[in-house]
């Protein structure tokens, strides 16, 4: 199954409601994932640029994708932002197929 890594970042009245009720997150995440038959493996809070990072399987893009516009619904969090990871032996395939385009694409202008 793809594995994505999903990075947000909570809204203010996000924070709010975390001081009001100050509870691991951890479980409604992982309940939400099952809905879309995916899985959480890895769910972190952070600091910086963003204040949470999932790691989840998903049967495709469009599951994890849905996820995160469930959560940003709510209006606990200001950003969501996922991105597909894969593990460095899988993606040997990817950058095969790279090599086989290299050279197909034109630039603009040349």
């Amino acid at each position: 199954m793809p594995i994505f890594i999903t990075y947000a970042s909570y809204s203010q009245d996000g924070v709010k409601g975390m001081l009001k009720k100050p509870v691991d997150r951890t479980a409604p995440v992982r309940a939400l994932l099952k809905k879309v038959g995916g899985k959480l493996l890895g769910f972190y809070m952070t600091t910086g640029e963003n204040d949470v990072v999932v790691i989840s399987e998903a049967p495709d893009g469009t599951d994890a994708v849905a996820v995160g516009m469930a959560v940003a619904s709510s209006g606990a969090v200001s950003k969501v932002h996922t991105v597909r990871a894969w593990k460095a032996k899988d993606f040997v395939a990817v950058t095969k197929k790279a090599a086989k385009l290299t050279g197909a694409y034109a630039p603009p202008g040349k």
